[in-house]
């Protein structure tokens, strides 16, 4: 660690703590419908609900918004899927790139329906530059609208008293995109083409190089892509390779803007969540919580990656990192990609050393909460809140309330099913691909380094992470479907119950603090709260760490690598 890396960390968090409230207090404007920056858009609201037949004082019960989110997101899948199945017959196609196969084409729908954009493919070789924008970058804006409504609708559930409707999700959806997700994109969108990110519909080139050999450089129409990939928690490269590819991240201000593009939403959404239901500090708690277990995972990897290897004998890993920038902004770049459910990527992570790999499967397993995607890490993280506000009021013998809302048995239940149930895919499908020869077939690495290859795809999957470890052939029928399957049920068993549950709040009466009421808002409940995460997280995944990065890094002590 030098003093350079220690003032980029700082510089990262410090703008990301300055840039919280403003766009916090500006996103609960949009969300409360009040004036805003950007109210002299609402004749476009208007005329886009009036050509879509809405009418924007109907509200839903928490089944009707269910449904609409639900037929939303499997259109989207349908329209990716065929796009990517009938390119080599649409325009926009100057490569002249033939369609998908239906395995690889099903999984990308699903992973960009479910905003996990994790990708068996490389971008510039299989998809055009029709199914780029008009399929992949439309489901980045869309997925993460539809994120950021659910905990809108959870939200609700929580301030409103005795009523069934939780809003609606067209609205909801419209002015998200409207505007939040498309001016902040397009601001970042020309911030990235200033600096040399491409954006072109023209043809790939073919160079000449200094030997007189030919290569082919692939070009595309990629800050527009990669602004939301970013803002939206997407993750999907235009280029295989990702951020780490110069057309993607050129310099060192691309990769400052795209790793706080990556965490400003989801952090102000904290402070957006304070001011909507009343409770401002409280939003800060929460904000707190995820900073401190991200700020612990960052400092244990950066310190894994800094730290003298038995092996090499080297006491700075620079295999797999982006050495443009160094080891501190790819270890900052991993550490927030996989607490934030975007999947971008600036380095291999691979070639992360154990503890740190361990890091950014933690991240994933804790249910992407440490900030999260937009929308879904806050509403994970109040599936936590909730179980802890639980076990809280357990201890001093009364009735369990959140925000002036009785914790019940229904509620309770659901809550178990959206924290539990990514788990449940992230280690079944473990199993069954340690069990069946043509999964375990596609491992690069043998030992514990090839088990976490398997649990890190799982994990990014149903995590709706879609970052790779890398070293593994996900590009196989069998990894297509099972990880497809993976992501649609880590994506949707979450958003169910969560409405569940906000439909069962808002029925409830208001009920006023009083001495006995447990606060939420002080570094009791602070402490609380991120112990019982910790505690879910170790219960649930600590023998399968044990199996992997815990097993490598003690070999890796010994002096064995994989």
């Amino acid at each position: 660690m030098n003093a350079s890396d220690i003032v980029q960390a700082c510089l990262f968090f410090g703008t990301l703590l300055l840039l919280t409230p403003p766009l916090g207090k500006f996103m609960f404007q949009v969300f409360e419908g009040q004036r805003h920056l950007l109210s002299f858009l609402a004749p476009v609201e208007r005329w886009l609900y009036r050509l879509s037949g809405i009418s924007a004082e109907a509200e839903m019960r928490w089944q009707q918004y269910a449904g609409a989110m639900l037929w939303f997101n499997l259109l989207g899948l349908v329209a990716v899927l065929a796009l990517q199945t009938l390119q080599g017959w649409l325009p926009l196609n100057p490569q002249r790139l033939p369609g998908v196969p239906f395995w690889l084409a099903f999984n990308t729908a699903a992973s960009f329906v479910t905003n996990t954009n994790w990708q068996a493919y490389s971008g510039e070789n299989t998809m055009s530059y029709l199914t780029q924008m008009l399929g992949l970058t439309v489901q980045n804006f869309l997925s993460a609208a539809s994120g950021m409504a659910v905990l809108l609708a959870l939200v609700r559930g929580l301030t409103r008293r005795k009523t069934h409707l939780l809003g609606n999700f067209w609205v909801d959806v419209t002015r998200i995109t409207l505007y939040v997700l498309l001016p902040l994109s397009l601001i970042l969108a020309v911030l990235l083409v200033s600096q040399g990110v491409v954006q072109t519909l023209a043809p790939y080139v073919t160079a000449t190089t200094v030997e007189g050999g030919h290569q082919v450089i692939p070009l595309g129409p990629a800050a527009s892509q990669i602004a939301i990939k970013q803002l939206g928690t997407n993750g999907g490269g235009f280029f295989g390779v990702n951020s780490a590819h110069p057309f993607e991240n050129p310099t060192p201000f691309t990769n400052f803007l795209e790793i706080l593009g990556l965490m400003l939403i989801p952090a102000a959404l904290t402070y957006s969540f304070g001011l909507l239901v009343g409770r401002r500090r409280h939003g800060w708690c929460l904000f707190a919580a995820m900073a401190l277990l991200f700020l612990g995972g960052f400092l244990l990897a950066w310190s894994a990656e800094t730290s003298t290897n038995p092996v090499t004998g080297l006491s700075l890993n620079l295999e797999g990192k982006e050495v443009r920038f160094g080891v501190m902004p790819s270890v900052y770049w991993a550490t927030a990609t996989t607490g934030t459910s975007c999947g971008a990527v600036n380095c291999m992570h691979d070639s992360l050393s154990p503890l740190a790999g361990m890091v950014a499967s933690v991240n994933m397993m804790l249910g992407e909460i440490v900030f999260g995607g937009v929308g879904s890490g806050l509403y994970g993280m109040l599936l936590f809140v909730i179980l802890t506000v639980f076990l809280a009021g357990l201890m001093v013998g009364r009735t369990p309330e959140y925000l002036g809302k009785k914790i019940e048995a229904r509620e309770m239940i659901w809550t178990i099913v959206g924290i539990l149930a990514p788990g449940v895919v992230m280690l079944l499908g473990t199993a069954v691909a340690c069990l069946l020869p043509a999964a375990r077939s596609s491992i690069a690495n043998p030992g514990p380094h090839g088990f976490t290859e398997m649990l890190y795809a799982f994990a990014s999957a149903a995590a709706n992470n879609g970052s790779a470890f890398a070293g593994l052939n996900a590009s196989t029928t069998f990894y297509n479907a099972g990880l497809a399957v993976a992501m649609l049920v880590g994506r949707f068993a979450v958003k169910i119950p969560v409405l569940i549950i906000a439909g069962s709040l808002a029925a409830r009466k208001f009920t006023p603090p009083n001495s006995g009421t447990f606060p939420t808002d002080g570094l009791t409940f602070l402490a609380i709260l991120i112990g019982v995460i910790v505690i879910v997280g170790a219960l649930t995944f600590f023998p399968a760490l044990l199996l992997g990065p815990v097993a490598e890094h003690v070999l890796m002590l010994r002096g064995t690598a994989f």
